[in-house]
């Protein structure tokens, strides 16, 4: 095990290092001995002539302790109000920290649309290359004040695997407040076991994760787990780890047995893809025949509306929708040559007949193999 996490991780230099809430909560809302650790063990690695881009969670419970409030935010308004408050002292610890050990940051705060719109997306990219360029630590947290559930990535753990393949890490680690991901939920199970490695995330693996959240945690494991899933589908090893446990970052970095490493998958989605798969969220969904499954995943095909059994949702021309098995499983995703409407008038015809049916015919595809990007293969996939 020490052989292999030392080959997969010694020769990272770009890491994408994410803090999650729980990691962070301390008496004083936020833990200053944990933080001022893990930005030693950051300075370290940038020292040494690495690249640190951190995802950081943290606002709302700074925000809350500096009302003096302990009860659990339920509200939207509430959560966006304490992290407006709590996001700028977030940020205050983390500048005056690295700026000790002679470093600088930027923050910069996203919603899902920032990244789902393709130019703003591109644009990001270019700043975060910048700062990197600049040897500026990007430090980068959701934009909770103003998000709402449309535009919400639902957890940190989304966000930073987003963030991962948009700057080409080598590495993504994972800080959170267990020590990895375990056969099954250690809160609610009298015997359970570490998952050390995982080489694939198979079915059994995402069902031994859950979606249990601690009081100030927003993802879960089960998040934590999704999110590994898209970073190695991009070729980029992920560790998940405990947040608070002491020189943890240095230890992975050595190739010690800390937490579960995930192996990046050996077929490489490329950047557009992933952008499709793992960004953009989906409006409806196609339900496929086998035949169409087929094509998809083993031919690496378009498909076509002969495939298409039935639609759920209603969306435009160049939305994202999931295309999915007569068994509810996602297979992949991809943009619309066609809105819903018209799709229910061709689905199950030939090419041949969209003409007659519509009145016109723009493509005989209803998403074009470029725009479409398997995400559940389930064995070898020509995407």
């Amino acid at each position: 095990m020490k052989n292999i996490r030392h080959e997969i991780l010694a020769g990272a230099k770009k890491i994408l290092i994410k803090v999650g809430s729980a990691v962070l909560s301390g008496t004083d809302g936020l833990d200053l001995r944990v933080i001022n650790s893990l930005v030693r063990e950051m300075s370290e690695l940038i020292d040494r002539g690495c690249v640190v881009v951190l995802v950081t969670s943290g606002a709302i419970i700074s925000g809350k302790h500096r009302l003096n409030m302990t009860r659990q935010l339920k509200s939207i308004r509430e959560k966006q109000a304490a992290s407006a408050i709590g996001q700028g002292r977030l940020m205050r610890v983390y500048s005056k920290s690295f700026e000790k050990r002679g470093h600088y940051v930027a923050q910069i705060l996203l919603t899902l649309s920032d990244l789902s719109d393709r130019q703003r997306y591109l644009n990001i990219r270019n700043t975060l290359s910048t700062l990197i360029e600049w040897s500026i630590t990007p430090i980068i947290n959701e934009n909770d004040s103003v998000a709402v559930d449309e535009i919400k990535f639902g957890d940190n753990d989304n966000l930073a695997a987003m963030i991962a393949n948009m700057v080409g890490a080598d590495l993504f680690i994972n800080l959170t407040s267990t020590d990895g991901l375990y056969d099954c939920n250690p809160a609610s199970a009298k015997k359970t076991k570490l998952i050390s490695l995982v080489t694939e995330i198979t079915d059994e693996i995402e069902s031994a994760a859950t979606c249990e959240t601690t009081a100030i945690g927003m993802g879960g494991m089960k998040s934590k787990v999704l999110a590994a899933k898209s970073v190695i589908s991009m070729g980029i090893p992920c560790v998940i780890a405990p947040g608070k446990k002491q020189r943890v970052i240095s230890g992975i970095m050595a190739g010690k047995e800390i937490g579960t490493l995930f192996l990046p998958s050996p077929q490489k989605l490329k950047s557009r893809k992933y952008w499709i798969a793992f960004t953009l969220r989906p409006r409806g969904r196609l339900i496929i025949d086998d035949g169409a499954k087929s094509a998809l995943i083993e031919k690496g095909r378009s498909l076509l509306p002969s495939g298409i059994v039935d639609i759920e949702g209603d969306f435009n021309l160049g939305d994202a929708v999931s295309c999915v098995d007569s068994a509810g499983k996602i297979l992949a995703k991809g943009m619309v040559n066609y809105n819903s409407a018209d799709i229910r008038k061709i689905k199950g015809l030939k090419t041949s007949q969209i003409s007659q049916v519509l009145g016109h015919k723009d493509y005989d595809e209803v998403i074009h193999r470029d725009n479409l990007a398997v995400v559940h293969a389930g064995g070898k996939s020509k995407d």
